[in-house]
């Protein structure tokens, strides 16, 4: 990584986690000069810690009348896998009030088409992009397996498959033999289950952020490690502050993640964009025999093998970007996942919490800023970033360069709240 003082105009991007290293790439490759600014590096937000998934088929929001039965119940659990911290509550109640109304029934029709469209892309794109810049040997094709502990609890989640089948995303309910022949060794608790082919997995989120890094140098492009603090329009460009000083830029992509939202208000624009904090717990490789990701839907959280170990992980904890991390998450996930898989070695783990950019209505926000037509908005991908950077860096590449974006960007409007 070089620490360049250039101040010369060109693109610049802000933030180096997965979305913002796969645009930076994206306009690279279109012959544009770029440069990323990131304020600790990459690969150092929520992009090294996440499960480490390409999610196609994960096409349903957050945000749906499900929830709104199950939420009540969850946020009575500190530990469980909806929360928010009690001093929280009040700063959070206007971002809750636009996710309720993201949960009527045409609402959530019209977020699972516009995610469909995003998947789709970021599933076509994702190949050639991993070939492109070399990091195709890191992907890896092992499906995921959404395990249930009674019928009552496979009937509720049948809508959700049935939705599924609508937009033509393949899945196999099984029994708990099926179940034994593609992951042994689940606890008896798991009666039936559901495996999903088509979803995808990285070896290892860091590593394969801190690869593209080094690919985006190696092409020519500049990482400097600055926090940016404001954005201004400025004449035929875009004005930058940051703290290593006053810089200027053609045209700016902001992908900041749960951090975004900050710089758009230096703007004048207000985007109602909240932090989903994730926990984890990654334990030495070879903790369990993993064969393929697991969800445990009825409890907030998968686990996932890649190289760096086997991760426990997930949860949707509302707390914002200052309250400290609360490990006993963490902690409460690791005792289930043993009970769950008998045969694991619990010991010897790591814990973390990273910010997930999260929006009411489970979209991101990909679109030009009304302040300037120069300002790239990519951010609010919850905790798909990993899955959808590929189709979004597609998105944004046109954007920059003029070209008529691949899907339509209507339902993803930074302004549509």
């Amino acid at each position: 990584m070089t620490a360049s003082s250039s101040h010369e105009p060109g693109t610049v991007v802000i933030g180096a986690g997965v979305v913002g290293l796969s645009a930076a790439l994206a306009l690279q490759a279109r012959g544009l000069a770029v440069t990323v600014l990131d304020r600790e590096g990459p690969a150092a937000g929520a992009s090294a810690g996440n499960a480490g998934a390409f999610a196609f088929t994960d096409i349903l929001p957050l945000a749906s009348p499900g929830i709104l039965k199950k939420a009540p119940r969850w946020l009575l659990d500190p530990l469980g896998p909806l929360s928010v911290p009690p001093r929280y509550a009040a700063r959070i109640a206007p971002w809750m009030w636009l996710f309720w109304r993201a949960c009527q029934p045409a609402r959530v029709e019209a977020a699972t088409t516009a995610q469909t469209a995003l998947m789709d892309l970021s599933k076509v794109e994702l190949e050639p992009f991993l070939a492109a810049t070399g990091t195709l040997a890191m992907l890896r094709k092992e499906g995921n397996l959404q395990v249930y502990e009674s019928q009552s609890e496979v009937d509720a989640s049948l809508p959700g498959w049935q939705a599924r089948e609508a937009h033509g995303i393949e899945f196999h309910h099984m029994d708990a033999a099926e179940m034994a022949a593609i992951q042994p060794g689940l606890s008896p608790r798991f009666t039936h289950g559901t495996f999903t082919p088509g979803w995808f997995s990285i070896v290892d989120p860091k590593d394969y952020v801190l690869a593209l890094a080094e690919r985006f140098v190696q092409g020519g492009g500049r990482i400097e490690r600055a926090g940016v603090t404001a954005l201004r329009p400025e004449g035929e460009g875009v004005a930058i502050e940051t703290s290593a000083g006053p810089r200027r830029a053609a045209s700016v992509v902001l992908a900041a993640g749960a951090f975004s939202h900050h710089l758009a208000r230096t703007l004048g624009e207000r985007i109602p964009l909240e932090t989903e904090r994730g926990y984890n717990t990654t334990l030495p490789a070879g903790a369990f025999d993993l064969r393929t990701q697991v969800t445990f839907g009825g409890h907030g959280f998968v686990v996932t093998r890649l190289t760096s170990g086997i991760r426990v992980g997930g949860a949707v904890e509302l707390g914002g970007l200052a309250l400290p991390p609360n490990f006993a998450r963490s902690e409460a996930m690791l005792t289930k996942a043993r009970s769950f898989l008998p045969g694991l070695n619990a010991e010897g783990g790591q814990q973390w919490m990273g910010f997930r950019p999260s929006l009411p209505d489970s979209l991101p926000a990909i679109g030009r800023s009304r302040a300037s037509a120069r300002v790239t908005y990519a951010f609010g991908h919850g905790h798909l970033g990993l899955t959808q950077s590929a189709g979004t860096a597609r998105i944004v590449a046109d954007l920059v360069t003029g070209a008529a974006p691949a899907i339509d960007l209507t339902p993803f409007s930074p302004h549509r709240f």
